[in-house]
């Protein structure tokens, strides 16, 4: 059974990076199955951090995009949205070069909050990333009052 409340659409998905972050490090969902997400990430000059490997605050945004993507389809667009509450990572290897892959797979699927587990690895399956991220779901008329 599908964890999906809308029925995800990668090229949808890759359209809504235009113009945001995961555009400029050139982030791309790549697959979709019943319960997980994946997106990779370009490693290059633009994620490096100084000694030529792929930057930890990189591997973040890359977590958090695949796991708030990933939130945003288990959701009713229509009643709610969800924001990061809380993200964490474990970096456990240096990547210099190529892309790297996230696979955002479901902790817990609350009415409040969501927990997404995020593996990163390399193009050899290698971990590099460990992360974790919490969602807060937020109804729409909390939205409404907010602005």
């Amino acid at each position: 059974m599908s964890i999906w409340h809308q029925t995800p659409d990668l090229e949808t998905l890759n359209r809504l990076q235009k113009n945001t972050i995961g555009e400029q490090l050139d982030i791309r969902f790549e697959a979709i199955d019943e319960e997980s997400l994946s997106a990779s990430m370009v490693v290059d000059s633009r994620t490096h951090q100084p000694y030529g490997v792929l930057h930890g605050g990189a591997s973040v945004v890359l977590a958090e995009t695949v796991g708030s993507m990933a939130s945003y389809l288990c959701i009713d667009p229509t009643k709610f949205y969800c924001v990061g509450l809380e993200v964490n990572a474990n970096h456990l290897r240096g990547v210099r070069s190529g892309r790297v892959t996230a696979v955002a797979r479901p902790v817990h699927l609350g009415r409040t909050t969501h927990v997404w587990d995020i593996r990163i690895s390399d193009e050899q399956g290698k971990n590099s990333c460990i992360s974790r991220l919490t969602t807060a779901i937020v109804p729409l008329a909390a939205k409404v009052q907010e602005a």
